[in-house]
């Protein structure tokens, strides 16, 4: 098993910055590649950025590319967002996920990952 938490969520103004951290423990050598995605309220669950697990390749959403950036710390076997330029289309709940299987195929669904934090809330007010 591999279980991840999620840190540093909140309220921000448009425009404004926030940094999320997730914490990884467990079975981490299982472990091919971290992911943070996010779900608004009545949406479903999508993705937001990816990196693998030695940090050096990074994938992005379209609509968060330039904004947002994805890296890992692999001392504290953590995986941080950095979300610049907030929009008030970014709030959600955002979620760490471990993907537990190796290939790049589907890496936007929620399926290829296997483990999953309890998610943080980032609300961005106008």
């Amino acid at each position: 098993q591999v279980q991840l938490v999620e840190s540093g969520g909140g309220l921000v103004q448009a425009g404004g910055s926030l940094r999320l951290s997730c914490a990884a423990s467990g079975r981490t050598f299982s472990v091919y590649a971290m992911a943070w995605f996010r779900q608004g309220p009545g949406e479903d669950r999508e993705f937001v950025a990816r990196i693998t697990w030695s940090g050096s390749n990074t994938y992005y959403a379209d609509s968060v590319k330039g904004r947002f950036t994805i890296s890992k710390d692999n001392a504290k076997i953590a995986v941080y967002l950095q979300m610049n330029s907030l929009k008030p289309e970014d709030t959600a709940v955002y979620y760490c996920a471990a993907q537990n299987a190796p290939g790049l195929s589907g890496y936007r669904s929620t399926s290829r990952y296997g483990y999953w934090g309890q998610g943080t809330q980032v609300t961005v007010s106008s």
